[in-house]
């Protein structure tokens, strides 16, 4: 059993910044990929960033440059930190580990970009 806790969400202005934390625990066995997820109201849940075993990142266009995703020095751990936060950032936001056991998910935390 894989367990993924997220903090960090809320309500920011425009042009704000958040930072968003994961931590996974259980029986996590070799760590093939972290990352961040976000859904929309009425959008599919896309892939925003994401971070491979070996270090490499990918962003979604998107938010290239505003948003940066970090492995913690507790490797377990993921932080997304959001910058320039635009309104249409607005959604609930899932962090997810890919494992050579499976595919884990958090429950989510609302960001809400907002004036």
């Amino acid at each position: 059993q894989v367990q993924l806790v997220e903090s960090g969400g809320g309500l920011v202005q425009p042009g704000g910044s958040l930072r968003l934390s994961c931590a996974a625990s259980g029986s996590i066995f070799t760590i093939l990929t972290m990352g961040w997820h976000r859904q929309a109201p009425g959008k599919q849940r896309e892939l925003v960033a994401r971070v491979y075993s070996g270090g490499d990142t990918y962003y979604v266009d998107s938010v290239k440059g505003r948003f940066t995703i970090s492995r913690g020095n507790a490797k377990n751990t993921v932080s997304l930190q959001m910058s320039s936060l635009k309104p249409e950032d607005t959604a609930v936001y899932y962090c997810n580990i890919q494992t050579t056991t499976g595919n884990y998910w958090g429950q989510g935390t609302q960001v809400t970009v907002s004036s």
